[in-house]
C-alpha cells in the first residue's frame, strides 16, 4: 500500500475547484473517483498486485482524452482524474518514494513494490507520513477557500 491522498481529499480538492472554477463540481468529483473505483477493486480482488494500475496510469489519457474532448462535463471528468494522478504523484515524492510514481506508467513500469508496514499498521504510519500532514494543510485551504467564497452570500452580497 503507497502512502497517497484518501480518497475523501481527492473529492474534497476537486470539489473545492469546482467552486472556484467554471468547471461543473460534480463532473469533477466523479471525475476524482474514477482512478479508486476502477483500481481498488482490482487490487482488492487480487486481479493485480497493486493498487495503483489502470485508472492512475497516464495511458488511460487513451480514454480520458476523447472524453475531455467531448463536451465541458468531460473536460471537467478530465481534469478531475488528473488531479487524482497528480495529488497522488506529489504524495509518493512527499514521502521520499518518488520511485513509487512508476506506477503512473503502469503496464509499461510499476513500482518495486509497497513499503513494508506490519499488517493492520497502515493507518498508524500514515497519521505520522508527510503525506498525511499535507493533507491536513489541503483540507484548510479548503475550508478557507469555501469560507472565503461563501462569505458575500452570508453578507448579502452577490
Amino acid at each position: 500500500m503507497f502512502f497517497n491522498v484518501l480518497f475523501p481529499t481527492h473529492l474534497l480538492a476537486t470539489a473545492t475547484l469546482g467552486r472556484v472554477s467554471r468547471l461543473s463540481t460534480p463532473w469533477l468529483v466523479a471525475g476524482a473517483a474514477v482512478p479508486d473505483i476502477i483500481d481498488k477493486p482490482l487490487g482488492v480482488s487480487g486481479i493485480v498486485d497493486l493498487y495503483h494500475t489502470v485508472g492512475h496510469s497516464v495511458l488511460f489519457l487513451v480514454v480520458i482524452i476523447p472524453i475531455a474532448l467531448y463536451s465541458n462535463s468531460g473536460r471537467a471528468v478530465a481534469v478531475g482524474w488528473g488531479s487524482h494522478v497528480a495529488l497522488d504523484g506529489v504524495h509518493v515524492v512527499v514521502n521520499g518514494r518518488a520511485i513509487d510514481l512508476l506506477s503512473h506508467g503502469w503496464p509499461v513500469t510499476a513500482p518495486p513494490g509497497p513499503p513494508d508496514i506490519p499488517s493492520g499498521s497502515f493507518f498508524s504510519h500514515y497519521l505520522g507520513s508527510p503525506s498525511f500532514l499535507l493533507e491536513v494543510v489541503l483540507w484548510l485551504l479548503a475550508g478557507l477557500t469555501l469560507l472565503y467564497n461563501i462569505r458575500p452570500d452570508l453578507d448579502g452580497e452577490s
